[in-house]
């Protein structure tokens, strides 16, 4: 687990928490899977519970959210007025036909690398940016020139410029606040790449000058598009730790939006 972490692999932990009568696992067991639903580490028995959990493996992995499954003789199952597949109160439940006719319950969670925000400039905003995203929970990329790193207390990645992976493990959010400072470099180098999330703060008519210099530079339509200008959620923010807070917000907004429905009414993401 600690290595696929390091790496920024995702995984699920699937634990066994109850057993009832026999079963080859026992509460406390533990297994390590795959996002194809291999099974890397561990054990939680053969294969009466197996499919369904490798299952809900995969399904978790997909959606971020995890799953209690409850496997069960199919007597057991019919007693409580639920069949195979039915998810009743939030579990699952699936049917046991091993001839120990055991019952085993086993919550799936999904591991996934933590999502990164990567900010492009060392304005104060940027620096704001910096300071609270690591507080709430992102793996922070910098890209600054070299006299401008000073200026952040702590990365988990430094760059010298903006030059950015082309692809990255895990969700990946761009936020360029240059201020003035290499404004069209870091543009380029933001829409160039695999990202969930590209925002530039400045006021919109900057950001239309900016688009048309992008356009006259060769870089597509599409691309282009994908540019969320000005950046942030509108809160009226003044001050640049008020800027940083809507632009987190926003973000958050994208993040949690599969996680409770739809995102408000005039929300703009």
């Amino acid at each position: 687990m600690d290595r696929l972490r390091r790496a920024g692999t995702p995984f699920a932990l699937a634990t066994v928490v109850r057993t009832v009568s026999v079963t080859a696992a026992k509460a406390g067991a533990k297994a390590v899977i795959a996002p194809d639903g291999t099974m890397l580490a561990g054990w939680i028995g053969g294969g009466c519970a197996r499919g369904a959990v490798l299952k809900a493996a995969r399904e978790a992995l997909s959606d971020g959210k995890t799953r209690l499954i409850s496997v069960q003789p199919e007597d057991l199952l019919a007693e409580q007025g639920v069949a195979a597949g039915d998810e009743h109160q939030g579990v699952r439940y699936a049917r046991n036909m091993c001839p120990s006719q055991g019952s085993m319950d086993v919550f799936v969670e999904p591991v996934l690398p933590r999502p990164r925000l990567v900010v492009l400039g060392a304005s104060p905003v940027a620096v704001a940016l910096a300071d609270l995203g690591g507080r709430m929970g992102y793996d922070l990329t910098v890209c600054a020139a070299p006299e401008d790193q000073p200026a952040f207390r702590q990365a988990d990645e430094r760059i010298e410029g903006f030059a950015l992976p082309v692809e990255a493990s895990g969700s990946r959010y761009l936020v360029v606040s240059t201020q003035g400072r290499g404004d069209l470099a870091a543009l380029k180098a933001a829409l160039a790449v695999e990202a969930e999330h590209v925002a530039f703060v400045g006021s919109r008519r900057k950001a239309e000058a900016l688009t048309r210099k992008l356009q006259e530079d060769g870089i597509g339509l599409n691309q282009i598009a994908r540019l969320k200008a000005p950046a942030g959620l509108d809160l009226g923010a003044i001050t640049p730790e008020e800027i940083a807070l809507s632009v987190l917000a926003e973000i958050t907004l994208l993040r949690r939006r599969g996680q409770r429905g739809t995102a408000p009414a005039g929300a703009a993401i």
